[in-house]
Parts: structure tokens; sequence; C-alpha cells
């Protein structure tokens, strides 16, 4: 079987891996991703179809807190827009009670979106490595040390590195990928416990051809205790003239079809905003957890953010040949993006201490 080889292998082509890719762009490194789905960007991915209204079914809204989201976007020269909220929002206290119009307390702290979707910073990034880095719908299955080189396998190839990095979630690692030799047994322990995010969430949008929602004292914003929409957006374009509402099921939902999730939305909108919910133009759901290159099972019960930024995963294994990368890994804003890129430069100042 040919070998593919390089200086450096990433697996996963989502943020952290992309970000990699491009810090290092300029330097003498030979860089190899290796990604298992036909398409790029991981946790991050916008819905458009016949240019309709892009709809961000994964990482979605950034503030100026993301400082490192920030700088990346203003490099590439892309362009950000605020997140639009109305004064009030639609707020059902319980499934009992009537839901109300209440007041939203003024917040000082703006929410952004990437204009035309945030699959436009992955789409970008790549632009600026090579197209050859990047090798699709290739699973990787086993990562095998021997002297001073590492063997990856996948479905259909076999790699030889330097050095790899993963960046996928630490259970999805451990539950995919056998290592050789074998990772400590407290390493595999906190990877098997790190909370995986998205994985449990499920993202739902419709498209329509008017804002409805911004007419008659209404609002695009819903918070609900009742659900099974449990928060809804306005997820209108940049422009303004493409409109859709985006936001969160709770997620019990993943078992049932995505017929009976749309009925169960549509009802559950037509107690505020009446039949014109059912104008929508479009339907669009992710649901993370039947993603199997996302999510894994866990072994226990693993509440959200638990070991996330563990000290662990500065840790390199396989002699400093393995690193484990990505948003959780990060010790801060794990789980955002920005955590995805503050786990990217980590990575690349550590092989710059390696004088790759």
């Amino acid at each position: 079987m040919h070998i593919i080889e390089s200086d450096i292998t990433i697996i996963g082509a989502g943020l952290t891996g992309l970000t990699i890719a491009y810090l290092l762009r300029d330097k003498d490194i030979k860089i190899t991703i290796i990604e298992a789905r036909e398409r790029l960007g991981g946790r991050i991915y916008t819905q458009t179809n016949n240019n309709d209204t892009p709809l961000d079914l994964g990482a979605t809204w950034f503030s100026n807190q993301h400082t490192q989201v920030l700088e990346l976007l203003k490099q590439l020269k892309l362009k950000t827009f605020n997140q639009h909220y109305s004064a009030t929002a639609i707020y059902e206290p319980q499934p009992n009670s009537k839901h109300q119009i209440v007041a939203l307390p003024q917040n000082n702290e703006s929410s952004y979106r990437l204009v035309g979707g945030t699959s436009h910073l992955i789409n970008t990034l790549y632009q600026h490595i090579k197209p050859t880095e990047v090798k699709h719908n290739e699973i990787v299955t086993s990562i095998t040390q021997e002297n001073a080189f590492v063997y990856l396998k996948t479905n259909t190839s076999v790699y030889k590195s330097g050095l790899v990095i993963s960046t996928l979630p630490p259970n999805l690692f451990d539950s995919t990928i056998t290592v050789h030799p074998e990772l400590p047994k407290e390493a595999k322990y906190i990877m098997q416990n790190t909370h995986t995010w998205m994985g449990d969430s499920i993202k739902v949008g419709l498209k329509y051809s008017t804002p409805f929602w911004k007419e008659n004292n209404l609002s695009g914003t819903i918070f609900s205790n009742a659900g099974p929409i449990t928060e809804f957006y306005d997820h209108s374009n940049y422009q303004n003239n493409l409109y859709a509402l985006k936001g969160f099921l709770k997620s019990d939902y993943f078992s049932i079809t995505k017929e009976e999730r749309l009925t169960l939305i549509t009802n559950q909108l037509k107690k505020y905003y009446g039949d014109s919910v059912k104008n929508y133009t479009a339907y669009e759901e992710l649901v993370w957890i039947k993603e199997p290159f996302t999510y894994a099972n866990y072994n226990n019960s693993v509440f959200p953010h638990t070991n996330n930024g563990h000290a662990i995963y500065k840790t390199p294994f396989l002699n400093k040949k393995l690193y484990i990368a990505g948003t959780e890994t990060s010790a801060t804003f794990s789980g955002k993006m920005e955590g995805a890129i503050k786990s990217a430069q980590y990575i690349c100042k550590l092989i710059e201490e390696l004088k790759y």
C-alpha cells in the first residue's frame, strides 16, 4: 500500500485544524489534513441552497471577548454584523402557562455573526492553504509510533508523519482510534469523560420570505421552559433581505423523525405567531448526536464543561509525537470558536519550540 508522507499530519479539517495549517502556511513544513467528512468545517456548518438564507447549524455567535476570533477575521478581511435582537422576547415560563411578551434588559455586550455564514471563515482559511493538504473521506482507525515516526491508518490509506495533531473531540478520539503504544490510563479516562461541545445540541431553522415576527408587537427572540424549542432567534442575513428563525430544540428529541420534529416546532411557533409559521420556504436541522464524526457515546454521564481545558491536554504523547488539540482542550473559552483558535495557537507555539 502506498504510504503518504508528511512532516505534520492533522486529524480533522475543522476550525482548529485549518487554523493550525493557516498559521504554519509560510513555514517549510509539509502538512496533511485528514478529514472524515466530504465537507470542511467540523462543527461549523452553514446550510445554503439556491441563494436563500444562509443558516448556521453549528457554531454561530461570537463577541468582543473573543479577541482571537476577531483578530483572525480581521486578517482574513471577513465582515461581521450584529445579531439582531428586538427590545422584547417571547417568554414561556412553564408548560401550562401562557406565553408572554417581556422586555429584554439592555445588553452592552454585542453578539456578532459572520456575513455569509460561519462557513465563510472555514472556506477562506482553506483558500490560504494548499488544496492538496486536505484528504477527504478518510477515517483514521489507528495511530502507531515506530521510532521517529508515527503511522496513521485510515479506511483507505496509510500516512507516515513526524508529528500528529488530533483536533477531534477527545471522547471521539478515544472511542474510535486505537493508539500504539497505548496512552496512559489517566489520559484515556479524562478523554472518555470530556464533554463534547455541540454533541448534545439539535439546531433547527425555518426560512421565510417575510419577517412576520417583526410586526404586531412580536419578536424573533424566544425563550421557553416548555419546549420543544428552548431558544430561537432572528437569523436573517446581513443585507436583511433573506429571512429565517433559528435556534435550539431540546436534545431529548433526537430519536424521533425529522417530520415529527418539524410538526412539534410549527405547533409551538403557531401559539406565538399564528398561521404565518406554516409559510416557511425551507426547514433545516442538524442533530449533532447523530454525527458520527463529531459525537461518540460516553461511558458515563458527562455534564457540560466536564474536563474542558484539563491540564492533561497540555501534555504531548508518544514521545512528543502526538498532540490532542481542539476547542475542548483550551484552558479558556472551551467549546467556543475562540477556544478552537486558542488551541491552534498553543499547538503552533509548541511546534515552534520543537524547531520544526
